[in-house]
């Protein structure tokens, strides 16, 4: 997995696609994750790829339940098939600003990965073509250590996302990077 010593990254998610596509390149270009989500699933099953031939798995993310507005999905490594913890949305306080919680393998939370400002957020419902901005603190010590930024696009949603303040790697890449695939396309379907 190449892409854990990687800070910055350009992601995009198809517009018109039927079923839910994103594609994560590094600064280089280099493709380092890609899913094609399933249409007409019940349960989100979602599989992770570091290819578009969908030949090489790096992530497997799975709803807990069918439907659940604030809904839990856990996150397993592909190679090892072992748990790399869960991202749980915070229900009725997404609709405002939304927010998820970042969880261990025991389901302890260790971030938090929320819109940057509440009145944006409000904008950002209001009026779609307002991007998005989403900040990933630390839950013991407040500090950031992700930023993921919508580019403004009508055609394309196009979105930076920078590790680079993670210094020590203290959150978990493969977690990190499975959290944001789930945010774009979970609150992908709303705007």
């Amino acid at each position: 997995m190449v892409f854990l010593n990687d800070t910055r990254f350009e992601a995009r998610r198809k517009f018109f696609a039927l079923a839910g596509q994103v594609f994560i390149n590094n600064q280089a270009g280099g493709l380092v994750c890609y899913v094609r989500q399933k249409m007409f699933k019940l349960k989100e099953d979602i599989t992770v790829f570091t290819d578009e031939a969908q030949t090489k798995p790096l992530l497997n993310i799975k709803a807990r339940q069918i439907i659940d507005f604030a809904a839990a999905y856990d996150m397993v490594d592909s190679a090892t098939g072992e748990k790399v913890g869960a991202i749980k949305r915070k229900g009725l306080k997404s609709i405002i600003k939304d927010e998820w919680m970042i969880m261990d393998t025991a389901d302890n939370v260790v971030a938090t990965m929320q819109e940057e400002s509440t009145l944006m957020a409000i904008m950002s419902r209001l009026i779609n073509l307002i991007p998005q901005r989403y900040v990933i603190t630390m839950a013991n010590s407040e500090e950031v250590v992700g930023t993921i930024y919508q580019r403004f696009n009508i055609f394309l949603h196009k979105f930076d996302i920078d590790f680079s303040m993670d210094l020590n790697s203290v959150l978990d890449r493969r977690l990190s990077m499975g959290s944001v695939i789930l945010l774009l396309l979970i609150e992908g379907r709303q705007g």
